[in-house]
């Protein structure tokens, strides 16, 4: 996997402890990972960062040989 194909998005629990959301491409798959057994709240910069990343992630995915 390339450095590229892998992004992370700062965030906070319902606690209010720092997270991160991470997204990252497995093969023909876009895999969204949130933190372990909690809820990401993310606020509106964040969430512009997530769809950014989604977005690539399926850039990504659109560009591997299983899906030409």
């Amino acid at each position: 996997m390339a450095a590229r194909d892998e992004w992370s998005i700062g965030c906070r629990d319902l606690a209010g402890r720092r997270r991160d959301v991470t997204v990252f491409v497995s093969s023909d798959k876009v895999v969204l990972v949130a933190p372990p057994g909690e809820a990401a709240v993310l606020g509106p910069l964040e969430v512009g960062r997530l769809r950014a990343a989604l977005r690539d992630a399926v850039v990504a995915v659109a560009q591997h040989p299983v899906n030409r």
